[in-house]
């Protein structure tokens, strides 16, 4: 593949590049210009991305492919390795996938107070972090990564925020930077303790293996804390609901859409093929912390008087489902870890579209003021019943195929696991689905069933908009062929997650 080592790194960069183009050459006013420019990056990055999806071999998708491996910076052992495989493609296209939707949605949504060239370049370079985060094979290009996403969302929440949006984005800042710190120290002790001493994702299952067994465990501590409260696992979750409900609409569709996955995806990239036994051993805590996250998230939505907050707490359950996948580490579990992370971002992405775009007509996002929107805004209302049906894990779209998998998946966790207590975790998980489904269809009764509050029922809505059609279709038709054909990703992830857990079958 050394014809094609330029992909990867022009991929992560160009949205970097087009954010500096409009940073340095586009002045403030030029606003069309850089709603314009935002476009096209984004859009140029998803072309490109589909030449590396064309490109790959799916055939042999346990392999890395157009990998890069480059000197970087050497005093401290660390390379430029860059590669996709079948874990990290499907995650990979869910992020070229959000960003132009996002960037369409805001040809005509830029929140106050205004400022499009900001607001925009914020965005790109996000995109850049969370490509970089998904195709880096060394941990310190993952952590360089990792952490670049934490600026831009800060500013986002901070600046375009809600009326409490200091609160939130410093919330989530010091809570990602925590963790953050914990597992950079993690990564150094891995390097530290590995023969030979090395940041490469690739050698490392084989040069940790000599770790002992007591340090092992404080170093996956150390990850999981890093990874657990970015996505965010119970009890880490609670900058989650502050930071959806302040963030504007974009800021919350790409924290749910993508941002969220960042932990989940480091579990199953870094800590469980580098550190089988520790992993084996954190299990049961995971299962259990993944188990309580699917039940407090549900009943912490039914609590809920916002709109919003109620889908910021639907992510923490949706996500618990996640963790229990990768809880049992097996086949089934990690494979439904990674459509579960996809079919969460393009569902929970939607409703927070659709909580954006309600809010912006309604002027507010508490429930018991809303109402009869299948009446006022008929499509808007169907779109939000689609996507709560899907968000509920209804057969036939692609909310089931994440969250019925990672259930069975505890049946018969991996060699070495209690069988009994992940059963005890699989029922309680599968109360789960039946709370979704009674929080999800409250909200769509209250919300769009029945007629328009007093408040409202003179005042003329207006329907969806050119660029929430443009921006919402990809999504919905996304969701469905999902749903009827999971296998378009599960081809993809099953020979490199059953490669990555050859770790536990050597353990």
């Amino acid at each position: 593949m050394s014809d094609q080592t330029w992909v990867l790194p022009l991929l992560t960069f160009l949205p970097l590049i087009g954010a500096l183009v409009m940073m340095v050459l586009v002045p403030n006013e030029a606003e069309s210009a850089h709603k314009l420019i935002a476009l096209i990056t984004s859009l140029a990055t998803a072309a490109l991305g589909v030449a590396v999806f064309a490109g790959f071999n799916y055939d042999a998708s346990q392999d890395l492919q157009f990998v890069v491996d480059q000197s970087w910076i050497p005093r401290i052992g660390s390379r430029f390795i860059m590669g996709v495989d079948g874990i990290s493609l499907p995650l990979l296209g869910l992020t070229l996938f959000i960003v132009p939707l996002v960037m369409i949605y805001s040809l005509d949504h830029i929140p106050s107070p205004g400022n499009p060239k900001a607001f925009l370049s914020l965005i790109l370079i996000l995109e850049t972090g969370m490509i970089g985060t998904f195709v880096a094979q060394d941990l310190i290009l993952f952590f360089v990564f990792f952490e670049i996403v934490l600026l831009p969302m800060y500013f986002m929440i901070g600046v375009w925020g809600g009326p409490k949006r200091q609160y939130a984005a410093i919330k989530f800042f010091l809570y990602t930077l925590f963790g953050s710190a914990l597992m950079i120290v993690s990564f150094i002790a891995v390097y530290f303790l590995s023969d030979p001493q090395t940041f490469d994702m690739r050698a490392l299952p084989t040069a940790a293996a000599g770790i002992s067994s007591g340090a092992a465990l404080w170093i996956f501590g150390g990850m999981f804390m890093g990874f657990g409260i970015k996505v965010p696992m119970f009890p880490f979750h609670t900058w989650l609901p502050d930071a959806h409900t302040q963030a504007p609409t974009q800021g919350s569709v790409i924290l749910a859409a993508v941002l969220l996955k960042l932990g989940s995806y480091g579990f199953i990239r870094i800590a469980l093929p580098i550190l089988p036994d520790a992993a084996r051993q954190w299990a049961p805590v995971i299962g259990v912390l993944a188990v309580i996250g699917i039940i407090y998230g549900a009943l912490g939505c039914l609590a809920q008087t916002d709109m919003k907050r109620l889908i910021a707490f639907s992510s923490v359950s949706h996500m618990g489902f996640v963790m229990l996948g990768i809880a049992a580490m097996n086949d089934i579990g990690i494979n439904a870890a990674i459509f579960g992370m996809v079919a969460h971002g393009l569902i929970t992405g939607l409703l927070f579209f659709i909580a954006g775009s309600t809010k912006e007509r309604f002027h507010t996002l508490e429930i018991k003021r809303l109402g009869g929107l299948l009446l006022q805004a008929p499509h808007m209302g169907w779109l939000l019943a689609f996507a709560t049906m899907a968000s509920l894990g209804l057969p036939g779209l692609a909310g089931f195929w994440g969250e019925f998998p990672a259930i069975l998946s505890a049946y018969s966790p991996a060699a070495g696991l209690s069988v009994e207590l992940f059963r005890v975790y699989m029922v309680i998980g599968a109360l789960g689905t039946v709370l979704a489904a009674s929080y999800l269809l409250w909200l769509l009764q209250r919300v769009a069933f029945g007629t328009p509050t007093e408040e409202f029922e003179k005042e003329h809505i207006h329907d969806m908009h050119l660029t929430d059609y443009l921006a919402w279709t990809p999504m919905v038709i996304g969701i469905a062929v999902l749903g009827l054909f999971p296998n378009i990703i599960f081809r993809i992830t099953d020979p490199a997650v059953v490669h990555s857990l050859t770790a536990f079958a050597g353990h």
